[in-house]
């Protein structure tokens, strides 16, 4: 079975950094196994001029894994589709929270927040939204969450997704 993901959308200063941070807190107090991840563009580079791994990719390693007694880091040559990559890396995890992605037919939760620079959501049509946080008027068709009703999204996740794919 393949490890579910979830993705945070919304605009740039909605919120998603934070609403993520909390809810992985809360699912991983709970004892849930979380995988994150942000999206990048390409020419983001992790390693850094001159260091011994960027020195590895340079001469021409496809695949580079930095080591320490308790973490890895992996710099991989890897052209498949952003959700084979999220499903393959992160395969033992309960469940994957990734910001971003809004382009990918995944579960959504959007944040929408009012007074910042952005007129209306995003995913307001987007069959793949399944909850919407926001402190606006706005009424999608799925269960809407204020924005500081985290231990509800977390509840949220964890009864429909995460327990839901378990099974």
């Amino acid at each position: 079975m393949k490890t579910k993901i979830i993705t945070i959308v919304g605009k740039s200063n909605s919120g998603k950094t934070t609403l993520l941070e909390k809810l992985i807190a809360l699912l991983a107090h709970k004892g849930y196994k979380i995988g994150s991840v942000k999206h990048a563009h390409d020419g983001f580079e992790m390693d850094k001029e001159g260091k011994d791994s960027w020195r590895h990719r340079k001469a021409g390693a496809e695949s580079t894994l930095v080591i320490t007694e308790n973490k890895i880091a992996m710099i991989k040559d890897d052209k498949t589709s952003y959700i084979e990559k999220m499903q393959s890396y992160l395969s033992d995890m309960d469940i994957i929270l990734a910001e971003g992605f809004k382009k990918q037919a995944l579960p959504k939760i959007e944040i929408f927040r009012t007074g910042s620079s952005h007129k209306k959501p995003l995913c307001m049509t987007d069959k793949n939204l399944i909850a919407f946080v926001t402190d606006s008027e706005y009424k999608p068709d799925v269960p809407i969450f204020g924005i500081e009703d985290i231990n509800q999204i977390a509840d949220f996740i964890e009864f429909n997704l995460i327990k839901k794919s378990a099974r």
